[in-house]
């Protein structure tokens, strides 16, 4: 079974920048890594989706200009670099994987990337002031 752990999370004024980790274990084949986010009162949502080593990547719009990912495959670790933060990235975030072939990822692109993947992390938290 997947296992995932974030990290990289904290508090920051806005216009500052965040680097989030999630670290995979037992991730073998083809999947999709996703980030996602929940504030409070709000439903969890998501910021990206990348594809087995991030052979391709999807932002949703609010994050395309400010947030990337990458992937350091040696330590099997998907980070989302966060730029020019605003108070309303307030959030828990969080990574989720599970298998998945191309097509099942340009599925999820296609529907939206809802937050149904098999395996979560336990979150980590981002508070941005203003």
């Amino acid at each position: 079974q997947v296992h995932l752990v974030e990290s990289g999370g904290g508090s920051v004024q806005a216009g500052g920048s965040l680097r989030l980790s999630c670290t995979a274990s037992d991730i073998y084949g083809d999947y999709c890594m996703g980030w996602f986010r929940q504030a409070p009162g709000k439903e969890r949502e998501a910021v990206a989706i990348a594809y087995t080593g991030i052979r391709d990547i999807y932002y949703i719009n609010s994050a395309e200009a400010r947030f990337t990912i990458s992937q350091d495959n040696v330590k099997n670790t998907l980070y989302l670099q966060m730029n020019s933060l605003k108070p309303e990235d307030t959030a828990m975030y969080y990574c989720a994987a599970d298998p998945c072939y191309y097509s099942d990822y340009l599925k999820r692109v296609a529907g939206g990337v809802r937050p149904d993947f098999g395996a979560w992390g336990q979150g980590t938290q981002v508070t941005v002031s203003s």
